[in-house]
């Protein structure tokens, strides 16, 4: 049976779907190996085609996207919800973005096109802003929901940004297969990852549990709300508005000279 890396981030949402895979919950035609690292490094992962089963980030597929399938489940999109802009200033100059390839950073030089943006570990960028050597943060992850409890102030949520310029879901994060593994086998990946969340969804308590591990500090209330933000609808199938959201953003990406121009593989 051949055995496949899988990488994913060391985040609740993650940790969720991925559960029962990792556990052996479910049955599949495959081993697997799992290597846990922040978005940003599976994106440059991703970049030299190093791991067979990752998450990425959308804005990653700019890159990528003859090497890796992207699967139709798994994705983390919200719907008028998304990376946070905060700030202690009306009209930041310089934000603080979470890596280069990022969807958050991508959205910044979208949305807001005359500010300068300089990269930090996105772990770090609410004490950043709090010590006043930039002058907003794109917050990702867990920051979402917790900024205001380090008295920052929301300049903008990118995912509101978002909704009114397309009307279409915030597509911030993909799980893609090597595409040199062949339709086959991306397709019992895409069945496996499916099955995985089914029974996170269905076992709820239990794969919350797990979670619960990679919360950074949230308690169980915090770590379910997370979870349901970017655990929902658009996991189990993208449907054709998360596809055409993926497509918008790349296309707006490209149009400002930001990004070059891609061919998709979605299966």
């Amino acid at each position: 049976m051949m055995e496949l890396l899988i990488g994913h981030s060391p985040d609740p949402d993650d940790a969720f779907m991925f559960y029962a895979l990792k556990k052996g919950l479910i049955k599949v035609p495959f081993t697997v190996r799992e290597f846990l690292v922040d978005i940003e490094t599976l994106n440059k992962l991703a970049v030299h085609c190093r791991i067979d089963i990752t998450a990425v980030s959308t804005h990653a597929m700019a890159y990528i996207g003859s090497k890796y399938y992207i699967l139709r489940v798994g994705a983390s999109m919200g719907f008028k919800y998304g990376p946070v802009i905060v700030s202690n200033t009306a009209k930041p100059e310089l934000v603080a973005v979470p890596g280069t390839y990022t969807t958050a950073t991508l959205m910044v030089r979208l949305a807001m096109p005359n500010v300068k943006t300089v990269e930090i570990p996105f772990d770090r960028i609410m004490d950043a802003v709090k010590a006043g050597v930039v002058d907003a943060g794109a917050l990702i992850h867990e920051g979402q929901i917790t900024y205001e409890r380090y008295g920052l102030k929301k300049v903008i949520d990118l995912g509101e940004w978002w909704y009114e310029e397309t009307k279409l879901p915030t597509p911030l994060g993909l799980d893609v297969v090597r595409a040199s593994l062949g339709i086959d086998m991306a397709k019992a990946v895409k069945e496996a990852l499916l099955e995985s969340i089914r029974y996170a969804m269905s076992h709820r308590e239990e794969a919350l549990t797990h979670a619960m591990k990679f919360s950074r500090g949230l308690n169980m209330s915090d770590t379910d709300r997370f979870v349901r933000m970017y655990v929902n609808d658009y996991t189990m199938d993208m449907g054709v508005d998360g596809e055409k959201a993926i497509r918008v953003l790349l296309e707006m990406g490209r149009e400002s000279g930001l990004l070059p121009e891609v061919q998709l593989l979605f299966i």
